[in-house]
């Protein structure tokens, strides 16, 4: 189970990456606890202020960064200060982490020397790929600063000395480098970086990997740890990780249901469903809809049948690549199909803007079968930063689902009203 749920948050973080055009605004405030609260705490409105190399500079504006992000504004001095400052930093994705750690790194290398400066470890082979894409983005006037990924398929040959000043890989290989294989002088780094540390401990074995790794820099190695989540687990091992740091927390933003109409449909079957769908659809194609199914086979069934009936439908299953799930997102962002069928699973975390209609045609319920009020957040929840109107239709096809559907109401407080498919006048009204 351990195992899964790993794969699971770092399947669902490489999502997140792929699918990512542009960065999410936030509302919220930085929240920072400095390492010495008499420092002069900086943060920065513009990319000049950091004078960077030219050449990285460059780099940040060639990738469309205009200004610095919200969490940029403030990690960026602190992990660019001389001497430089150790961070612990919390931030979702999407808020230009990635890009900021990069910078760090990139800056404090001296690319006279030709062995590794800098380190960073992330969960998997596929994040870890993700971040090389960023460097070699971010570096690309800075040519004479190269990088290497250590990652199980590269195998080197014994006694090589590495070159490159950067490297990227998974705990496990990076350790192997450091300690048994000597690729790496670990006395040599001056810039260790462990990404997606909530992805990273639900492996034990990465967890001890990671510590062993950090007891080999030097006290003088500047520290950079990030998490998109802080549980105690998550905490007590960056405290392990990072000595006397300074802390960021930036607040995911809080999801609403204030600007969504929620209705229900009552139904006797799943071909009921299916008809009082149909009826629904007539009336919404103007806008993109997400229709959310309880089982796989529930919703290969459904996407097979609307696309019967001639509707433009994507299908994202549990089974799917994460790279596969990312281009049926795609098409779907770009509107190339209209409605997106999926169930639980695949649609955790997915941003998907212009999607103002949710369908539960199954209702959320955990694996116990109670209901499950913040999945129903999650999917329906629109954050405040869209302040969009949205609609919900639950369907409700038993006593049991009605049950659930009355659970959710009390725990929202929010009367969800009850809609006859029939009256298309109706739907209609609600749709626009």
């Amino acid at each position: 189970h351990r195992r899964k749920s790993k794969y699971d948050k770092a399947a669902q973080s490489l999502l997140n990456k792929l699918i990512r055009s542009n960065l999410v605004n936030t509302t919220n405030q930085v929240e920072v606890l400095q390492r010495d609260p008499t420092s002069p705490l900086y943060s920065v409105k513009s990319f000049e202020e950091l004078r960077l190399k030219p050449q990285l500079l460059q780099g940040v504006y060639a990738m469309g960064f205009n200004r610095p992000s919200k969490i940029q504004e403030t990690a960026l001095p602190m992990m660019l200060a001389e001497p430089p400052q150790n961070l612990i930093a919390q931030s979702q994705s999407g808020t230009g982490k990635t890009a900021a750690f990069v910078l760090a790194m990139l800056s404090h290398v001296d690319p006279e020397n030709k062995w590794p400066q800098c380190l960073c470890v992330s969960p998997t082979y596929e994040l870890a790929l993700q971040t090389g894409k960023v460097i070699e983005q971010m570096g690309k006037f800075y040519p004479e600063v190269q990088l290497v990924y250590a990652i199980r398929g590269n195998k080197l040959e014994r006694g090589t000395k590495l070159q490159e000043q950067i490297v990227i890989g998974t705990p496990g290989t990076v350790l192997d480098w450091c300690q048994k294989l000597k690729f790496i002088d670990p006395r040599k780094i001056k810039v260790f970086v462990l990404d997606e540390a909530d992805v990273m401990i639900a492996t034990q074995g990465h967890q001890d990997q990671s510590i062993r790794i950090q007891r080999m820099l030097p006290k003088t190695c500047q520290m950079l740890l990030f998490s998109a989540t802080f549980e105690d687990t998550v905490w007590n091992f960056a405290k392990r990780i990072v000595p006397d740091p300074n802390i960021i927390k930036l607040k995911r933003e809080e999801e609403t249901l204030d600007t969504i109409k929620q209705y229900y449909v009552i139904c006797n079957s799943k071909e009921e469903k299916f008809q009082a769908l149909c009826n629904i659809y007539g009336a919404i194609t103007i806008a993109q809809a997400m229709i959310f199914c309880h089982t796989r086979k529930t919703a290969g069934w459904l996407a097979g049948e609307l696309s019967r009936e001639g509707h433009q439908v994507a299908l994202l299953s549990g089974e799917m690549q994460v790279e596969q799930r990312a281009a049926v997102i795609e098409r779907f962002r770009d509107g190339k199909e209209k409605v997106l069928v999926t169930t639980n699973v695949c649609a955790r975390g997915i941003d998907v803007e212009q999607v103002s209609v949710v369908i539960n045609f199954d209702l959320p319920v955990d694996k116990d079968g109670n209901p499950d009020n913040e999945t129903y957040l999650h999917r329906i929840g629109r954050t405040g930063r869209f302040g969009k109107r949205g609609l919900a239709i639950n369907m409700v096809d038993s006593r049991f689902s009605m049950n659930i559907l009355n659970h959710i109401e009390e725990h929202f407080n929010k009367k969800i009203e009850k809609l006859d498919t029939d009256d298309l006048d109706e739907i209609e009204k609600i749709a626009n």
